[in-house]
């Protein structure tokens, strides 16, 4: 049987994040990818335009239309900007009996806030008790944790412990905002801490690198993997489409990784 993952997310017209980026890392990593649209942007890799929400109901009936008919063995949640929109999400959730992969998009790579203010204490009190697995970024995590960002690894996994008591499975806390040689990403569980160090990329093309990262995560929950083992592949697979994401001459800004670095011949 085929391996099968669902996003909820916005749609990126740009094509470097959101649905299209995960729907990429899905059929990159051999997995049939389904989705929930939450929002349509429009932007392009220098920055976000324009937002408009698709409204709750129609959120709703979606995640129910995939969930009546498919199998889908995990779930990530990127861009949900609204409180009604995530309340669809976290009751629907809740009545399919799914704890996803979260990845609170609070801010895109161009610096544009894709989360409103007042939907911030929703995604805490609503979407964390239900996640198998969280994906902060630096300030995503401050934020989450509600302390100033994180100046080393024991900050790090203070802000996880922090947000793990929120009733989240794990939390993983990226670090590829930091500085140094090395980006490093600390996955805490009530088992216990586990580090994931790659050499740090120097390359403009960053766009959707969270989407990325949490779809692959989902994408290797979905084909059987252990959450350890599904970060470390995901990360490993990040880390290549950073590497070879120069290839691509996608826009004058942030351009997005290359999730097809594998079957793309070299130009």
């Amino acid at each position: 049987m085929n391996a099968i993952a669902l996003t909820i997310a916005g749609s990126d017209s740009g094509g470097g994040a959101g649905i299209q980026a995960d729907l990429k890392t899905f059929s990159a990593l051999g997995v049939f990818g389904t989705s929930v649209i939450t929002a349509i942007t429009a932007q392009n890799t220098l920055g976000v335009r324009a937002v408009e929400d698709i409204s709750p109901e129609m959120v709703g009936h979606q995640i129910d239309a995939i969930f009546d008919d498919i199998a889908v063995g995990a779930t990530k949640i990127g861009m949900v900007s609204r409180v009604a929109t995530i309340a669809v999400i976290a009751e629907r959730l809740s009545r399919h009996a799914v704890r996803p992969v979260l990845d609170p998009v609070m801010v895109a790579t161009s610096g544009d806030r894709l989360l409103a203010a007042d939907a911030v204490g929703a995604l805490r009190e609503q979407l964390l008790p239900l996640a198998a697995l969280v994906t902060p970024n630096l300030p995503e995590a401050a934020l989450l944790a509600d302390t100033g960002i994180a100046e080393n690894e024991q900050d790090m996994i203070a802000q996880a412990e922090a947000i793990l008591k929120s009733g989240a499975g794990a939390v993983l806390v990226k670090g590829g905002h930091g500085n140094g040689a090395e980006s490093v990403d600390i996955l805490v569980t009530n088992k216990g801490t586990t580090r994931y160090a790659a050499p740090r990329v120097q390359t403009p093309n960053t766009h959707g690198t969270g989407c990325t990262l949490s779809a692959a995560i989902a994408a290797g929950l979905a084909c059987g993997l252990t959450l350890e083992d599904a970060v470390a592949r995901a990360k490993a697979y990040l880390q290549k489409a950073l590497q070879a994401s120069d290839r691509l001459l996608v826009g004058g800004g942030h351009g997005p990784v290359h999730h097809f670095h594998h079957w793309w011949e070299t130009r």
